[in-house]
């Protein structure tokens, strides 16, 4: 059975208070610890995670974004989604995620909207 995988890679910001990361892969039960590892740290004052290339998100997915939303409106950092998918998009909809998280459809426009 093939194991899922999320590879993260820093995508290039407009604005050096910005950080983008790009993800690749599925954010599921077993990539999300690795996923909060890698996204927790981040001290820009504003967060876009590139979602456009996210094939599939479980409700682990979905509780893992929340708690970094939590955790970097706690220390007074913005951030938000974009490019995502269909299926991102249904999930984060259907959990009424999409009125606490910004989500936007592309990551310029995000940039715009957090800058």
């Amino acid at each position: 059975m093939h194991t899922p995988h999320l590879e993260l890679a820093r995508g290039s910001a407009s604005n050096q208070d910005v950080a983008v990361l790009k993800l690749d892969g599925k954010l599921t039960l077993e990539t999300v610890h690795s996923f909060l590892q890698s996204t927790r740290p981040e001290r820009a004052k504003a967060l876009i995670l590139d979602m456009s290339r996210v094939q599939f998100i479980d409700s682990a997915g979905v509780g893992a974004l929340v708690q970094l939303f939590v955790h970097r409106r706690g220390l007074k950092q913005k951030f938000a989604l974009a490019g995502l998918t269909n299926q991102g998009r249904a999930v984060i909809e259907v959990c009424g995620l999409l009125k606490l998280i910004p989500c936007y459809a592309t990551v310029a426009e995000a940039e715009q909207h957090l800058e």
